[in-house]
Parts: C-alpha cells; sequence; structure tokens
C-alpha cells in the first residue's frame, strides 16, 4: 500500500525541507543542498503516487551528500 501524501510530506519535513507554498493541492519544498524543488501533488489523505514518492527519497538522500 502506497504512503498518504501527508507521510511523504512529513518524511521531506524531517530531512530539513522547507514548503515553500504552491497552488491549489501542488507544494514545492526546496532544500539548500538540493538543485531542484521537489513538488508534491494531493490532498493529504490521498495516496502518493509512485514518482512522487520516488522523488522525495531521492532528494532525501541528496540532502544527505
Amino acid at each position: 500500500m502506497p504512503p498518504k501524501v501527508r507521510e511523504v510530506i512529513a518524511e521531506l519535513e524531517r530531512a530539513g525541507f522547507v514548503n515553500r507554498g504552491g497552488k491549489g493541492s501542488h507544494r514545492s519544498f526546496v532544500h539548500p543542498r538540493v538543485a531542484r524543488p521537489i513538488t508534491v501533488s494531493g490532498n493529504a489523505g490521498d495516496d502518493a503516487k509512485h514518482y512522487q514518492v520516488r522523488a522525495a527519497r531521492l532528494a532525501m538522500e541528496e540532502s544527505q551528500r
């Protein structure tokens, strides 16, 4: 079962990402050590898409280098 959008957001925030805001259900997260912002879309209770989970995990790995 895929994680919820709220869980992906919580993981990003624990890793030091900051919510820059967004339009509608889209949120853009930035980190000083990551080149590109990570966009997470969907309501908090929705299942996260596989590409959102993958992008968040890759960005968290990049932020630890």
